[in-house]
């Protein structure tokens, strides 16, 4: 096969003439690279300036903080004593601080074990947290002392055969996460396995109480009782911080205390020594609020350069920037600078606009600090300057209380007025608690029957009386005759009959018992022997004193209660006992709080007493707020057989701005479509009607802030503008594509047209070759 080359037979020089061809159709290509190159110039700079926006409102968002404008600075003297810090409602002053000693939780320790590993019994341990009181305590063993529940909740933990060994109850204990530490010890004894509990909480009133219900062995191991009997051994009493504020006497739980100087948290570290005292200063923080300052400043000066630079004309090189006369930066520009431009309105605030404390506005749009103006404004307002930069509501009516807006919410003065206050949802009883009890003692041994004049006299404690009395000396027929001499001797007693008190005497099986013919607690009731030569002949040598109560609580008989806490309910058991109405108003509420059906939720409530009636009140307020007691084997005993009467709660109504507003417990927020709409704000003590002016403002990084949220925000113009470039780009590229297609096609046109010309050129040069030939030819022959 011949080999051929476009132009070789026709000299055309086709491969020259088709790129000279296609470079002239490939001119309008340029034009789109050189657009598309413009475009990304422009997207790379539109980044940059989000990034930009993105920082600045990243400053002015912490800035638009009301506690950037309010701080307090705290500080103590002594650092080994206590440290201390504050919010911004702290009142500036110096406060003299005494500490006399430090809270601390209570540590107990259980008989020692031979192995860590041994089966010890299986069962559920209650544990209650109370204050313990009275009596007295000797090497950890409290005697005649009392056990207050402090209505926090029984916490229950199962031990079964899984986990039933001194090492397994440890892990359960702390698993269970009860607020109790349980580690082991080994003391080197002969039984030297020892669990040490330890309360996590301090403070008196979270004493241990553990009540075992279960084998033999886990009661004889962990059932403590201040009361009655204890396992254990107390190493480290519950206290209370105690120490003086300006020479005034101060007892907490905790040695982290926030609740004595307002606004000021102090956290107790050492006693001060013997009337010595280290002061407590609590000052304005005037230096965070320059900064913060100074730092809106520099970041608003920061965006308004980067806008400046990527928008900017040179005249004098006649060059412009990527984005000059871009309109999404200049209407960006201009947004920002209109922030600034109006004053802040609303807020019944000593300030307005920034330059009157010290911030100005130049020409060439940047901001300048004037510090010493700055300075004297924080001195003589200093509450005001956060209104200038962070969204603030100020109620005029001190029960008022502004929480919050939202994004509608417009600037104003809006007066509240209050119809309805919001109510909790309570459950009162109908009649008062029942099964009250005297005071009684019952011997350790049976009595013996003959009395003579070793063994005749009894000093008697009959509900806070105390005399002497004298039996008549004889050998007793029974047990019987013998109570009847003591119940007789004793209810003529002048110093008992005066007080109005008497004693019934019983007898068990020779055994003795004193009892109090007063019942319940209230009464101060009392009834026990405390000396005379016949006490241990007739009652033994330990006899048992029981207090007076209000009620008792027996196991399977009356110790339940089905309780409704707003829409929520549970079954609750009560411990066995007896219990003043004090203490049954700790064990409902503690059992109550305690389930795990309504702690989980977060829902709780208060129990309180007045002359036994029990009133239950749900914590939370509202509509939705309820507390019911149906049903249960206690209604008897504590609410006399019926139900206690409920009320619902109720949300508060009211208007903000002459607009019904809506009420939700106590929150009561600004009506839809009104300027104080999202304005939300608690309304509290018991007036109706006006109830002030909530003065809302907007500061200038609260409106930066919520401006910067659209300008980069989906539909926002930094989004639009990217959006549109991107859509550019993407036209472009099609551009491109479809323009190179058609050149491509262009040229294998070209290529085609251009070949078939060489061959026919080429053809033409070979005919008229022959045809020169030919006439030659005939030219020679004639």
């Amino acid at each position: 096969m011949a080999i051929s080359s476009p132009g070789i037979g026709s000299n055309l020089d086709v491969n020259s003439i088709v790129t000279q061809l296609i470079a002239i159709d490939s001119q309008p290509l340029a034009v789109l690279t050189k657009r598309q190159t413009s475009f990304q110039a422009k997207l790379s700079a539109i980044g940059s300036v989000k990034s930009a926006l993105s920082s600045f409102q990243t400053a002015v968002s912490g800035l638009s903080d009301i506690s950037k404008f309010q701080g307090a600075s705290v500080s103590a003297a002594d650092a080994t004593i206590a440290t201390a810090s504050g919010s911004s409602i702290a009142v500036p002053g110096t406060y003299a601080l005494q500490v006399t000693s430090l809270a601390q939780a209570q540590k107990l320790v259980a008989p020692g074990q031979t192995t860590s590993n041994t089966a010890i019994g299986s069962g559920t341990l209650s544990f209650d947290f109370g204050t313990i009181s009275g009596g007295s305590a000797t090497n950890g063993q409290y005697a005649g002392a009392s056990f207050t529940s402090n209505a926090s909740g029984v916490k229950t933990v199962t031990i079964d055969p899984a986990n039933n060994t001194l090492a397994g109850i440890r892990d359960a204990i702390n698993a269970a996460k009860i607020g109790v530490t349980a580690t082991i010890l080994n003391d080197g004894g002969t039984t030297p396995y020892r669990m040490v509990l330890t309360q996590a909480s301090t403070g008196v009133s979270n004493s241990i109480k553990i009540s075992v219900a279960g084998d033999a062995g886990l009661s004889a191991l962990l059932g403590q009782d201040p009361a009655g009997v204890q396992a254990l051994t107390e190493n480290q009493t519950a206290a209370n911080a105690e120490f003086k504020i300006d020479g005034i006497a101060v007892s907490k739980p905790s040695n982290t205390v926030t609740d004595v100087l307002p606004g000021v948290t102090l956290n107790l570290r050492g006693k001060t020594a013997a009337g010595v005292s280290t002061s407590v200063t609590v000052a304005r923080d005037t230096a965070a609020i320059a900064n913060s300052v100074t730092q809106f400043v520099t970041a608003y000066n920061q965006i308004t350069q980067t806008l400046t630079n990527v928008s900017s004309y040179d005249a004098a090189t006649k060059s412009a920037a990527v984005l000059n006369g871009d309109s999404s930066i200049r209407s960006v520009q201009n947004q920002i600078r209109d922030v600034l431009n109006a004053p802040v309105s609303g807020g019944n605030s000593a300030y307005s606009v920034l330059s009157e404390i010290g911030v100005s506005l130049q020409k060439n749009g940047s901001l300048a600090l004037d510090s010493t103006k700055l300075q004297t404004a924080i001195d003589s307002n200093f509450s005001d300057i956060a209104g200038l930069f962070a969204a603030v509501g100020k109620s005029t009516d001190s029960q008022v209380t502004f929480t919050g807006a939202t994004a509608n919410t417009k600037p104003g003065a809006y007066p509240v007025t209050i119809s309805q206050l919001a109510r909790q949802g309570s459950a009162v009883g109908a009649s008062g608690i029942t099964g009250a009890g005297g005071a009684k003692t019952t011997g350790s041994a049976a009595a013996g029957l003959t009395v003579d004049g070793t063994n005749d006299s009894l000093t008697v404690l009959l509900d806070g009386v105390s005399t002497s009395i004298s039996l008549t000396q004889q050998t007793y027929a029974s047990a019987d005759s013998l109570a009847t001499e003591i119940q007789t001797q004793i209810n003529a007693a002048s110093a008992f009959s005066t007080a109005g008190s008497s004693a019934t005497v019983t007898n068990n099986a020779g055994v003795l018992t004193i009892t109090s013919n007063k019942t319940g607690s209230a009464s101060n009731s009392a009834a026990s022997v405390t000396g005379g030569n016949g006490k241990t002949n007739i009652l033994g040598a330990n006899p048992t004193v029981t207090a007076a109560y209000d009620t008792a609580i027996t196991s399977g008989v009356n110790d339940t209660l089905d309780v409704q806490l707003d829409g929520v309910t549970k079954s609750i058991t009560l411990a066995a006992g007896n219990y003043s109405f004090a203490s049954i108003a700790a064990e409902l509420q503690g059992k109550i709080n305690g389930a795990t059906e309504f702690s989980t939720p977060g829902l709780a409530l208060k129990v309180t007493q007045n002359a036994g009636v029990l009133s239950i009140l749900s914590n939370t307020y509202g509509a939705k707020s309820s507390v019911t007691i149906a049903s249960g084997t206690a209604l008897a005993a504590l609410f006399g057989g019926t139900a206690p009467t409920a009320t619902a709660g109720l949300d508060v109504i009211g208007t903000i701005n002459g607009a019904s507003a809506v009420g939700v417990g106590q929150l009561l927020t600004g009506a839809t479509g009104d300027g104080s709409e999202g304005l939300t704000l608690v309304a509290d003590g018991a007036t109706l009607g006006a109830r002030g002016t909530i003065n809302y403002s907007q500061g200038y990084a609260f409106q930066l802030n919520k401006l910067l949220t659209g300008l980069l925000g989906a539909n926002g113009p930094m989004t639009s503008r990217t959006d549109g470039i991107n859509a550019s780009l993407k036209s472009l590229a099609k551009s491109k594509v479809d323009l190179s297609a058609t050149i491509a096609q262009n040229e294998k046109r070209y290529r085609a047209q251009y070949t078939a010309l060489d061959s026919i050129i080429s053809k033409m040069n070979t005919t008229s070759s022959y045809l020169t030939q030919q006439l030659a030819s005939i030219a020679k022959n004639s």
